[in-house]
């Protein structure tokens, strides 16, 4: 059995009818895990609001604001509505069509002056003797699933954005914070370089190398600043206002948050089916296979019940009488028995086009493992990172320490001092670093699991 049947078999019940007997031997090949670090054994956010669990207020109000102003989203939303209304239509044709006319008209003949009065009501009404109102109902209620879907694809990615230019702003604040208190440090540094040199217990180099480093570290202040204003744009971009509107709520340095958080990976085929991707490629197959449906029903006829009643005056101001009502009723069954084989070729095509969205169907399911199956890696791997930087910077600021204190005693050279300065500062960025790539690597692991917001009704 080929591939793309064991996964639709695994992933998509019901989208399309596959025989009796495939369906006993059919089975997902998909592993029933990710391979993921044991120390990750935690339990996984289901459809909740995963940016919750940052617990960060701040985060959290951004992400209600963008779900009311951000501009893709509510493109999005119309394009829901349209697509329900599209659904609407096509469920009208279970009913009738009432029509009604009339018409009034003054004419002379014979020297003879009169009024003329039509009045006609028409009613169609095509039996879904075959289904094809119904394959064409189910046709477009597929479809407004897939804009369901795609909706929430585009919350899901707000979300992300949002968290991903957060945690981004956070990381640049942090790192200015801390380029501000190495500068304090380093002024202090070379305070006492110049007073050792005053005192004649150190060269003029020792001094002109402690304010090298103090004015590098202040150098990079306007490169974050610079940053961080970016950053606060971008978030206001994705909320659909102008960086003035939300300088205060973010311009205040807040602590990153946590980078170690709850995660399991849980078994694929049940965490897969929740993306809108994989949801909306499904609902795509779903209304191919209906349009299949459609266009073999046009092979069959056409039964339609027809009627009209109308009245019109005789001139002489009598309308409502048996002599001017005339009215007609009765089905009429239409059927193609030749059009140059237009059939054929459209059930051919849409045939074609069903295969197409199952080869597209199974490539977004694969795609979606390996995105879920990625992010794991990274955000472990992310983990580990940090951990070791931290014991980075913990080994040299305690070098940092030792090196000022044999320098001040005059045991030590300069050169310790400089370069404790310096790896000290590396270490410690690098530390904020790692946790904000760990929370990025997160962040994209709650998207690619298309976790946070459920199908709306």
């Amino acid at each position: 059995m080929k591939l793309k049947q064991y996964i639709l078999a695994a992933l998509l019940p019901g989208a399309l009818a596959l025989n009796a007997g495939d369906r006993d031997v059919l089975r997902s090949p998909m592993p029933e895990r990710w391979t993921y670090d044991s120390a990750m054994e935690q339990q996984l956010p289901g459809d909740d609001l995963w940016w919750r669990w940052f617990d960060d207020p701040v985060l959290d109000s951004l992400v209600s604001m963008a779900e009311n102003a951000n501009f893709d989203v509510l493109a999005a939303g119309h394009r829901m509505e349209a697509a329900r209304r599209a659904m609407q239509e096509a469920r009208a044709g279970y009913f009738p069509v009432i029509a009604v006319q009339g018409g009034y008209s003054r004419q002379r003949a014979h020297g003879i002056s009169f009024n003329n009065y039509d009045l006609q009501a028409t009613a169609s009404w095509q039996i879904d003797l075959f289904g094809k109102v119904t394959a064409s109902a189910r046709k477009a209620k597929s479809q407004y699933k897939v804009s369901r879907a795609e909706w929430v694809g585009t919350m899901v990615s707000m979300a992300g954005q949002l968290a991903t230019n957060y945690i981004q702003l956070r990381v640049w604040q942090a790192e200015l914070d801390v380029a501000r208190r190495h500068i304090e440090r380093q002024d202090t540094v070379a305070g006492i370089a110049n007073s050792r040199f005053e005192c004649g217990l150190a060269s003029k180099i020792d001094v002109e190398q402690a304010r090298s480093i103090l004015y590098s570290t202040r150098a990079s202040v306007p490169q974050l600043e610079t940053s961080v204003h970016t950053a606060i744009s971008a978030i206001a971009l994705l909320l659909g206002v102008y960086p003035s509107d939300i300088q205060p709520m973010l311009e205040r340095e807040r602590p990153l948050p946590p980078h170690i958080m709850p995660v399991s990976a849980g078994v694929p085929a049940q965490l897969l089916r929740r993306r809108p991707d994989v949801a909306a490629a499904e609902y795509n197959l779903a209304a191919a296979a209906a349009a299949l449906g459609i266009a073999k029903k046009d092979f069959l006829p056409t039964l339609t019940i027809e009627g009209s009643v109308g009245v019109s005056s005789d001139g002489h101001g009598k309308f409502f009488s048996d002599h001017n009502l005339a009215y007609s009723v009765g089905p009429t069954l239409s059927w193609t028995i030749f059009d140059g084989m237009a059939r054929s070729a459209r059930v051919a095509s849409a045939r074609e086009e069903m295969e197409a969205l199952t080869d597209t169907y199974n490539y977004t399911v694969m795609n979606a493992f390996n995105e879920v199956d990625n992010a794991l890696y990274s955000y472990t791997n992310a983990l580990r990172t940090v951990k070791e930087y931290e014991a980075a910077r913990d080994a040299s600021a305690e070098f940092y320490r030792l090196s000022i204190d044999l320098y001040t005693k005059g045991l030590s050279d300069f050169t310790n001092v400089a370069n404790a300065q310096i790896d000290l500062l590396n270490y410690s960025n690098s530390v904020i670093t790692a946790r904000g790539e760990a929370l990025s690597a997160l962040v994209s692991l709650y998207e690619a699991l298309g976790g946070g917001f459920g199908l709306p009704d």
